[in-house]
């Protein structure tokens, strides 16, 4: 499947050869799916400044260079990164023999270079799109005003998420046709293990709030709720946070400032190896993000892995989130701390300490690595028939 046709003579065909570009931002999480893909070889560039350690990703991994590693460190290296914009060194030569580049976002950088070298190059372009909010040209500043423009002009392929990122493509002026819907995927089994639950030993119920330490995740607006649950009386919960970010501080302060530095536990950035171990202890994840002018949940994988893992899941009805759970998950108005008390009360803490929900069967394998790959080889394949 994928193999180009034997040249003449009758010699082997070459594998078609897939280049992954994510600029600084390639992690194990997202990319692992490939591993699973038939018949292509799959290479990501890795640069040295990369956010995250995927060499444990079995994948082709491509030593990379870019303007930010040029620039001196600290913030005066960050904001003149951002004055000139980031981008690769030498990108030519490493998609040189490509087939397909598979990159991400209208508007990023890595996506833009790839679209320019498009022509040259004679590849096909497939884009991974998160986004589902249309920026359009009104909400992007100029450098990525030009990006957009060009990457929309040289794109063969778009992989939306989910259907609200579809949407939000089909009015930044992508036909519908070049648009599949193509979710990302989980290690389904790896959370096979907390489908038992191992509730804590001191009998309370344990609330998981996962993400990145901002306002937009929301975890304030959990740590509220539980401060009111607390003055109806409610003394049998505990929340564990578990992410890093520049709100580490004010969300410790408003624990701190609403009496609840007995019963929340930051933990920081977890190895996705103890996340099971995590998962076992809960009676729920919530995941309460809240929409800001530049961005709403656009999926949000955790949803996937408490599914997979059979904890119930409440949430905030933000962005792409209801259609990720659907039925399979409780939904709160985005903002609404009272609300979410509310919810909390009457479902996962009305029922015994790791309590679990199995999920609809079709939507968790929806969101599995091996679905999520078997799409990316059939897209794959579409591009050559």
């Amino acid at each position: 499947m994928g193999d180009s046709a034997a040249p003449a003579g009758g010699s082997a065909a070459r594998r078609r050869r897939v280049v992954l570009l994510r600029g600084n931002a390639a992690n194990i999480p997202e990319l692992q799916a490939w591993e699973g893909v038939d018949g292509y070889d799959v290479d990501v560039l890795v640069p040295g400044s990369n956010d995250r350690d995927v060499s444990a990703l079995a994948l082709g991994q491509i030593p990379a260079r870019t303007v930010g590693e040029r620039m001196p460190g600290g913030r005066f290296g960050q904001l003149a990164t951002r004055a000139v914009g980031d981008r690769y060194l030498g990108l030519a030569e490493q998609l040189s023999g490509a087939d397909v580049v598979h990159a991400a976002e209208l508007s990023f950088w890595f996506s833009w270079q790839a679209a320019k070298l498009k022509r040259q190059l004679d590849y096909r372009l497939v884009l991974t799109v998160w986004e589902t909010l249309p920026f359009v040209d009104a909400y992007r500043n100029v450098r990525t005003r030009r990006y957009r423009r060009e990457v929309l002009a040289a794109t063969d392929l778009y992989l939306a998420t989910t259907a609200r990122a579809r949407d939000a493509l089909v009015l930044e002026g992508v036909p519908a046709a070049r648009i599949e819907v193509a979710p990302p995927g989980i290690a389904i089994d790896r959370f096979a293990t907390a489908r038992v639950a191992q509730p804590p030993a001191d009998g309370r119920h344990l609330i998981l709030s996962i993400g990145r330490l901002v306002w937009e995740k929301g975890h304030q607006d959990l740590l509220r709720a539980v401060a009111l649950l607390r003055s109806r009386g409610r003394d049998d919960v505990r929340v564990m946070i578990l992410g890093v970010g520049p709100e580490e501080k004010r969300l410790r302060g408003v624990a701190h400032d609403l009496g609840l530095d007995d019963v929340v536990e930051f933990r920081g950035y977890v190895d996705n190896e103890q996340m099971p171990q995590i998962y076992a202890q809960a009676s729920c994840l919530v995941l309460a993000s809240i929409a800001i002018r530049y961005w709403e949940e656009q999926f949000g994988l955790v949803l996937a892995e408490a599914m997979a893992a059979h904890v119930p899941v409440v949430a905030a009805a933000s962005g792409a989130i209801p259609e990720v759970v659907g039925d399979d998950g409780t939904l709160f108005s985005s903002g609404d701390w009272a609300g979410l008390a509310d919810v909390l009360a009457d479902g996962p803490l009305a029922a015994a300490p790791g309590t679990r929900h199995v999920p609809d069967a079709r939507r968790l394998e929806r969101y599995s690595h091996a679905a999520q790959a078997a799409r990316l080889s059939a897209a794959y394949d579409g591009l050559f028939a």
